[in-house]
């Protein structure tokens, strides 16, 4: 990799949304319901081949986590990106399932790479983060959807602050045929205990799998949004392909599956994008598999931003946060609106009541949000986060968004609804990183969340 030049920051949007995400991968470990017919078995992280990038990253140290996240800091910081608030998120298989002193050993190895200090136990290396130059603002675990709601406390005491569950389309007869080993009603209960534990809910799409085609995909999609028990924060959309090692191509070569095409991805990438509401992020938009492992599927991974600059000539713009967020409005060099204000949009959702927070100017570009759950007669604020460039801790920057009062006003806000629901405590599920943060807004830390009694 070329140095960049003097204040170039390579690959921007890495970091564009505020924080600096480091991917750690797990060791190899067969899941324990078996393979889903799309999923390849290549001796590496299931559903990933030996040449993902983050798979050739963990094997060069034998899936050391304390190397990879030390690999991946120096890395940024190399591109020029700020490295003082980062998510850590736990990639490779279902990482609740392995041994649980394994799941607090991996973590703790990564605390102590971002504090460059080892620690006797997690709990002293979540400690020092709390005050260190790479702060764990947030804590991402992947896993099933029938593998998480038995570990809500103990991935609190590791740290995590967001699940994304593999739903891929929410079907039980789909779920049969592809082998997938659990149910919808797993689904919507996952959802509705993870987000009453205040976690930030991403769920993984996969339109195009067996038993589906394009008019299902649509009617299933549009019921995640349309059903109270769905409603999901945040979605990553993989497209179903073939794969070398998986069931899959074998039906594929007996011309019994045939994966969308790019055509018929558009135009279904194009509904599903129109239907995300203003509460939900799209994170991503298609899986990067390396082509010599791709038998059969698009091998165009920036499929995203064909139909967004499609998107981006209608009137009527797409509502999902991604499209809105300020930092790719000062990418594009577009003119920006200074003048702000609070939209809250309440929604049922997982019984409870959502109320969505956004700071955001005349023409919907999104400096801010919040996200507070009302359930079970109790308050939690399940996300804060300021969008824009990412800035290290401490420092000012008179274009930039952070660290300028914005999330202050929004813990306001949030606090104020809260005592109108007539509840006199508010809880946060706050990243190790951020609680100092919280502390000096008059939060303590209780229980792994920080909380607040209301007067």
């Amino acid at each position: 990799m070329l140095k960049p030049k003097k204040n170039e920051i390579r690959k921007p949007t890495k970091s564009i949304s505020g924080i600096t995400p480091v991917a750690v991968m797990l060791p190899p470990r067969a899941c324990k319901h078996g393979n889903c017919i799309y999923c390849p078995s290549l001796n590496v992280p299931q559903s990933y081949t030996p040449k993902s990038p983050v798979v050739m990253r963990a094997l060069q140290v034998d899936y050391s986590a304390y190397e990879q996240v030390k690999g991946r800091i120096k890395a940024f910081e190399i591109m020029n990106h700020p490295t003082d608030k980062i998510e850590l998120i736990i990639m490779g298989g279902t990482f609740l399932q392995y041994p649980k002193s394994f799941q607090f050993s991996f973590i703790k190895d990564c605390f102590d790479a971002l504090n460059k200090k080892k620690s006797k136990n997690l709990e002293k290396a979540q400690k020092i983060n709390e005050k260190a130059r790479h702060r764990c603002v947030a804590l991402c675990i992947e896993t099933r959807p029938d593998v998480c709601v038995e570990y809500i406390n103990r991935m609190r005491e590791l740290g995590c602050t967001r699940v994304e569950l593999g739903v891929q389309m929410p079907d039980d007869k789909i779920y049969k045929l592809v082998k997938r080993g659990h149910s919808v009603n797993d689904v919507i209960k996952a959802t509705r205990e993870l987000k009453n534990a205040g976690f930030k809910v991403g769920y993984h799409i996969m339109p195009g799998l067996p038993g589906s085609n394009l008019k299902n995909d649509k009617k299933l999609f549009k019921k995640l949004f349309s059903e109270e028990e769905f409603r999901p924060d945040q979605l990553k959309i993989y497209p179903c392909q073939v794969i070398k090692g998986a069931e899959l191509e074998e039906e594929y070569w007996k011309n019994k599956y045939k994966p969308y095409t790019k055509e018929e991805l558009e135009e279904l990438l194009t509904y599903m994008l129109k239907e995300v509401p203003r509460y939900c992020r799209v994170m991503r938009i298609m899986r990067e598999i390396p082509p010599e492992y791709l038998v059969a599927g698009t091998t165009r991974i920036d499929l995203r931003k064909d139909v967004e600059k499609e998107l981006r000539k209608e009137k009527d713009k797409i509502k999902e946060i991604r499209f809105r967020e300020i930092g790719f409005a000062i990418r594009d060099e577009e003119e920006i609106n200074k003048n702000i204000k609070l939209k809250i949009t309440k929604y049922n959702a997982s019984v409870g009541k959502e109320y969505f927070f956004e700071v955001i100017n005349e023409d919907d570009i999104l400096f801010a949000l919040l996200r507070l759950r009302i359930a079970n007669n109790k308050a939690v604020v399940r996300e804060l986060h300021v969008y824009g460039k990412s800035l290290n801790l401490g420092e000012k920057n008179k274009n930039a968004q952070q660290h300028k009062g914005i999330g202050k006003w929004l813990m306001h806000e949030a606090e104020k609804i809260s005592k109108k629901e007539k509840i006199n405590k508010i809880f946060v599920i706050s990243g190790v990183g951020v609680r100092e943060y919280y502390k000096n807004l008059g939060y303590k830390l209780e229980n792994t969340y920080m909380t607040k009694n209301l007067k």
